[in-house]
């Protein structure tokens, strides 16, 4: 057995400059994380009367709440973004230039708009309520972002698993859903769920239309106690909770790749051995 190396293969002296470099990073990193801690107790964000109040049950209820719009925000946005992501790559992807040029044209002017605007726009403009003019927001623009997603993927797949495909005789919808969307599916995963997690982040653009997600109940918590404003407490909260979900999610993905390496949708089947060769041609007996 061979390995082909694509790099030089660090030597001693490498090695220990590499762990010399390593030891230096994480000394900085954990000074860093220090002196950051340190400035909290220096500014008394640990202390007891900036975090009593999140024992109280009217303030859990208000966080459990804002929580709970953000994920319907991100489920409703996420669903229709997928939805709209697929319809504009078809039409990108279509034969016919009338569809081509109109679904190209939707996917950059969206792309390009910020999403801050369009959430305003919607709420403002239209007078639409604060969760629909949230979700058509982030399902414009992420589904622009997606379309372009889907078009690269299925482009990804070789031309002759296409031209294979037509050959047998396959309709250009039995060609997509059968031979191009699975095999593109391994390709898009990464950058769909990356979408996602964008789409999961940009929910706190609600709080600026009063719609009540995690982000609006935090600001409320900060703002509406009658003491020291506790906005350091209320970060520490709210973050750890959205990475957390954003790591969820991509643990997601992570998990639903690995599956589809381990479950190919063509498995390997056993292959009798030969039989006795015949005859190769009618009244020419086979040579010996």
């Amino acid at each position: 057995m061979t390995t082909t190396a694509l790099y030089d293969i660090p030597g001693p002296r490498a090695r220990r400059r590499h762990l010399t470099y390593g030891l230096v990073a994480t000394a900085a990193i954990l000074a860093l994380v220090g002196w950051v801690v340190h400035l909290l107790f220096d500014t008394e964000q640990f202390t007891y009367a900036k975090w009593n109040p999140f024992a109280y049950e009217g303030i859990q209820e208000l966080l459990l709440r804002g929580l709970g719009n953000t994920l319907k925000a991100f489920a409703l946005a996420a669903v229709l973004s997928l939805a709209l992501g697929a319809v504009l790559a078809l039409g990108r992807l279509s034969e016919r230039r009338v569809f081509r040029w109109a679904a190209t044209l939707v996917v950059e002017f969206f792309r390009a708009m910020p999403v801050l605007v369009m959430i305003f726009f919607i709420f403002v403009a239209l007078r639409v309520h604060p969760l629909p003019a949230l979700v058509a927001g982030l399902t414009l623009y992420n589904g622009s972002v997606l379309a372009e997603v889907f078009r690269t993927g299925v482009n990804s797949v070789e031309r002759g698993q296409r031209e294979a495909a037509y050959s047998l005789g396959m309709r250009k919808t039995q060609v997509m859903m059968y031979v191009l969307v699975p095999q593109g599916v391994r390709a898009m995963l990464p950058a769909i769920i990356s979408q996602l997690v964008v789409a999961l982040k940009d929910t706190s653009l609600g709080f600026l239309i009063t719609y009540e997600e995690f982000l609006h109940a935090g600001k409320l918590i900060a703002s509406n106690l009658d003491y020291d404003l506790p906005f350091i407490p209320v970060v520490m909260v709210i973050s750890p909770i959205y990475i957390g979900m954003c790591m969820l999610l991509s643990w997601f993905a992570t998990w639903v790749a690995r599956k589809e390496r381990r479950s190919p949708k063509t498995e390997g089947v056993e292959v009798a051995p030969p039989s006795e060769p015949g005859p190769l041609l009618p009244g020419r007996p086979a040579k010996p």
